[in-house]
């Protein structure tokens, strides 16, 4: 854990090279890093269906509400 502490982003630039680092406290191993694919990583989650792209892009626009006064004043006429 101190040398990856240490060494951290010379342990990253192996991974991203193609390298794997195994992780270890006191001797046991313990994590594992190794690179992520470039393609989309939602991929498997949409072909397994839990997940789904949008119907449309764009946003609900949300009412504004119109008070008439100040917001101190209607938090202080509250109060009463």
């Amino acid at each position: 854990m101190r040398e990856l502490h240490d060494q951290l982003s010379r342990y990253v630039r192996h991974v991203a090279a193609g390298g794997e680092v195994v992780v270890t406290m006191r001797g046991r191993p313990v994590a594992r890093l190794s690179g992520i694919a470039a393609s989309d990583p939602l991929a498997e989650l949409r072909a397994r269906g839990l997940i789904r792209d949008p119907v449309s892009s764009r946003r609900r626009r949300r009412r504004r509400i119109r008070a008439a006064g100040s917001v101190s004043g209607l938090v202080a006429q509250q109060r009463r």
